[in-house]
């Protein structure tokens, strides 16, 4: 992985009409479809929907950019079905990982690690899969093009200051499509305390939320992936960078803050790791944000002064 995506990306483009050269889809997706708690049912139709899934996401061409191999995004889906209601409506839920890479180094970063509790939709084995960006086909179509956009604003947002636009407006329009659509999670009434798919994507391009996107850029350009050559300024620089998401903490732009919550819970236990190695004042100072904006896991980050 290049420090700098797009660049490459741009390289790519020049490169695409070359004779050889073998470019691949944006994602690298694992897929896994868990039906433990259906009794008595057809297996198959499990193993063939995890099929169909990772065909899907992986097959799909969702943007204009070239990506090489080396370039895909690693990110895993886990589709839990707690209920098979009919032979072809289930219930359950979707979780989704998203992991980038630490520049020159072997390391592996999470992005997002979160969970979807509204997701109930209809598979018809053999039905192909096919994502139309106009119109609300079906949820699980809906439900997997979203979070791939999201996914992807994520994934570049970290690579240029607000990269990810463009794909966050994708799933917005996703989202749009959705309004009329039986199945929850699309309306700003779904769910419990605004965690649905509606309020993740407009907390996302809300002007209020935009020092929560800039904290991930700053927190991997200027942080993590200058980790391997110049830790104390790279720690100093992720200190900073923490700075932008006490600032719309302080703001409280809405009572629940779902896009705040999701960034800090998946970043927790890695700042934990990180400055566990730093000097006393900086662990102070880190220790001060992260309880601030983050109260319910204060004792969580008492361990980066628990450290040696």
């Amino acid at each position: 992985m290049t420090l700098i995506r797009l660049r490459t990306y741009f390289i790519l483009t020049l490169l695409v009409s070359i004779p050889g050269t073998v470019f691949s889809q944006e994602l690298n997706c694992n897929v896994q479809v868990s039906a433990q708690k259906v009794q008595g049912s057809n297996r198959q139709v499990f193993e063939n929907m995890q099929r169909d899934v990772f065909e899907f996401m992986n097959n799909t061409v969702w943007t204009n950019s070239v990506f090489s191999y080396t370039e895909r995004i690693d990110c895993n889906i886990l589709i839990n079905i707690n209920d098979q209601i009919s032979s072809d409506e289930f219930n359950g839920t979707i979780t989704i990982q998203l992991r980038r890479p630490v520049y020159n180094t072997t390391y592996n970063s999470t992005i997002l690690n979160f969970v979807d509790n509204n997701f109930r939709f209809r598979y018809v084995e053999y039905q192909p899969l096919e994502f139309d960006p106009t119109t609300h086909r079906s949820n699980l179509i809906s439900v997997l093009a979203y979070y791939t956009y999201m996914i992807l604003g994520f994934d570049y947002d970290t690579f240029s200051p607000l990269g990810g636009t463009e794909y966050f407006q994708m799933a917005e329009k996703i989202v749009n499509n959705a309004q009329n659509a039986p199945e929850t999670g699309w309306k700003p009434y779904d769910g419990s305390r605004n965690r649905n798919r509606y309020w993740l994507v407009k907390n996302v391009l809300d002007r209020e939320y935009e020092p929560v996107r800039r904290f991930s850029y700053e927190y991997y350009m200027n942080g993590l992936d200058r980790m391997e050559s110049r830790i104390s300024e790279a720690r100093a620089g992720m200190v900073e960078s923490l700075r932008l998401l006490q600032e719309v903490y302080r703001k409280k732009p809405d009572p629940f803050m779902y896009l705040l919550q999701i960034v800090i819970e998946a970043k927790a236990d890695e700042m934990v790791n990180v400055f566990s190695e730093s000097f006393p004042e900086e662990k102070s100072r880190v220790i001060q944000i992260l309880t601030e904006i983050d109260p319910a896991n204060k004792a969580r980050y008492q361990k980066i002064t628990a450290a040696n």
